[in-house]
């Protein structure tokens, strides 16, 4: 029998890039190395992603998991911008996010690798 599926929802898939906001808590390690990645660049954004989000990631039970793969699916299959997840968030990226779609569409990528792999 297959789980109950989620509605998709923009407030998670903010949550869990909670890790990169200025409201998080201090940690200049975390900073240092945000800051030092090129989020533009698919590369660093993924080195990004797989050293802050992939544990948190993985704290998560499956059908979390599959919450925010769903999410984020769901909105960039119907073309959402996410400006709802960006303009709310001050962040330590060095630079804009210059094409938000790609930035979720990596993110996902990396997600989606998460769970095969574990």
């Amino acid at each position: 029998m297959k789980s109950m599926k989620k509605e998709p929802s923009m407030s998670i898939i903010r949550g869990l890039l909670f890790t990169y906001d200025i409201e998080n808590t201090d940690d200049l390690e975390r900073e240092k190395l945000i800051a030092s990645k090129d989020i533009n660049n698919e590369k660093e954004l993924s080195e990004l992603f797989d050293e802050l989000t992939k544990p948190e990631f993985l704290s998560y039970t499956n059908i979390e998991q599959e919450w925010f793969i769903d999410s984020i699916d769901h909105y960039l299959s119907i073309n959402d911008s996410f400006d709802s997840v960006f303009k709310t968030m001050a962040t330590y990226f060095s630079t804009p996010v210059y094409d938000q779609r790609a930035f979720m569409q990596i993110l996902l990528n990396r997600l989606t690798d998460y769970r095969s792999t574990h």
